[in-house]
């Protein structure tokens, strides 16, 4: 019996019995039942029975041109009857792999001019930490290993995306961090700003990082990893005065800079990077997700000059890389969608009309009783859910009113999510004005809702 044939609840038998989902309780999974999708189409998903979902996560933040683009489908297809595979050791090469990366430099900062490709984001943080640890080597200072990154940062889930990020739960389950790393507070205003003035705070927390490469001794201190705008944290969009201090910090010091654009990369803030939203110079980005707009797996990093050039002409081999590093097929999506964002003008769509509008809609829910706070910038969207907006107290049972909400916006046809009592969005760049309209509307619903059964 082919998967197509069988009902709702036969998939959810067989899934039972043997997927194991990432991030999940699977004890608490079991009782639910796995939501089934089948299809999608645009801004839209459909489950097995039936029922039509807004996805306002494009996926996992990464289906930034929408669901159902033939275009994507038939570059995979030729590619795989041309060549489904090869690899990029041993001197090789294949020419969706050489065209990617030059699409790739064309539209990153003017610095950073070489790609290394990888299989996610995880992977190219794996990569990021290796890279990072091989360039103060070959300047002859060994010592510089420490890589410095914040509270409640996600930069992925392998051992060293995990330790890299800042997520307890995460560091709990594996004794991690690694050696090696260490974590600063992250720049979340209202959730930890308290009295102070938020262009305050911003310097406060990007001062932290001073602080902690004085204390840890400058020679000892290799990089420091932060993502433009926190995205698994729960969008918190750091203040004004946040990234320039930060950019400062690292040029004073001579430390590298790590910009973690693997969410927002290729056009989420309304600029092809967040670098460029917020005029940093980075000397990694490790990039995935919105690169394909998740038709098919990769990633990589964009490597910097200084740092590329030392590689290449200091260096020696590199002892580091995938199977899958610039698998063609992956490659001929990413260059297509590349092309369908700059020939579609997708990413100006985003800054000039989708992301203003959507900005305007969601600037509406501060009004909710429910809502303490509403922040993004681009195609990014937070509500703060709090029991008392003066005070900003939440609701008891940490998590609980997220999870309340995140659980009605499926009633009410709305993908959303929720970080604890934060409720976050990130549509595909290509939503359209009354599609936007809807998720507002769905939004507002299910936030009164939610406001019922929370009394």
């Amino acid at each position: 019996m082919t998967a197509g044939k069988r009902n709702t609840a036969q998939l959810q038998a067989l899934d039972a019995a043997h997927h194991l989902h990432p991030f999940t309780d699977h004890r608490d999974l079991g009782g639910r039942g796995t939501r089934i999708i089948e299809r999608a189409s645009g801004v839209y998903l459909w489950d097995s029975e039936g029922n039509k979902l807004l996805d306002g996560m494009a996926g996992l933040w990464c289906v930034n041109i929408g669901y159902g683009r033939r275009e994507l489908a038939d570059a995979a297809h030729r590619q795989m009857l041309e060549l489904p595979y090869y690899n990029s050791f041993f001197q090789c090469t294949h020419p969706p792999a050489v065209e990617l990366a030059s699409a790739i430099a064309e539209q990153a900062p003017a610095h950073m001019n070489r790609v290394f490709f990888t299989g996610s984001g995880s992977e190219a943080n794996d990569t990021v930490l290796r890279m990072v640890r091989r360039y103060w080597d070959l300047q002859g200072q060994p010592q510089r290993k420490t890589v410095i990154s914040r509270i409640n940062g996600y930069h992925g889930s392998t051992v060293a995306g995990a330790s890299l990020g800042g997520m307890s739960a995460m560091h709990e389950q594996g004794d991690l961090p690694i050696p090696g790393i260490v974590h600063i507070p992250q720049p979340y205003w209202y959730g930890e700003g308290g009295d102070m003035d938020e262009g305050e705070f911003g310097l406060w927390a990007a001062r932290q990082l001073e602080q902690k490469i004085l204390e840890l001794g400058v020679d000892r201190v290799a990089a420091f990893i932060a993502e433009p705008i926190q995205g698994a944290g729960g969008v918190i969009v750091p203040p004004a005065t946040y990234w320039p201090e930060i950019q400062r910090i690292v040029d004073q010091y001579g430390i590298l800079l790590v910009v973690d654009e693997v969410i927002c990369g290729f056009g989420r803030t309304g600029e092809w990077f967040g670098s460029q939203y917020y005029g940093i110079r980075p000397d990694l980005m490790p990039i995935a997700k919105g690169m394909t707009s998740g038709y098919l797996p990769m990633g990589g990093v964009i490597v910097g000059d200084r740092v590329a050039s030392c590689l290449i002409d200091q260096g020696g081999e590199f002892f580091h890389g995938y199977t899958y590093s610039g698998h063609p097929v992956a490659a001929a999506v990413g260059l297509e969608n590349l092309r369908i964002l700059r020939e579609e003008g997708i990413v100006d769509y985003a800054r000039e009309q989708a992301a203003p509008y959507l900005q305007q809609k969601i600037a509406a829910l501060a009004e909710h009783p429910l809502v303490g706070q509403v922040r993004g910038v681009g195609m990014l969207g937070a509500l703060e859910l709090v029991r008392d907006k003066r005070t900003r107290e939440r609701f008891p049972g940490k998590g609980a009113a997220g999870t309340l909400c995140r659980d009605l916006c499926i009633r009410n046809g709305l993908v959303m999510r929720a970080v604890g009592d934060t409720l976050i969005m990130s549509p595909p760049l290509v939503i359209q004005p009354q599609e936007i309209d809807e998720l507002f509307d769905k939004a507002w619903r299910t936030l009164n809702m939610a406001a019922e059964e929370l009394r």
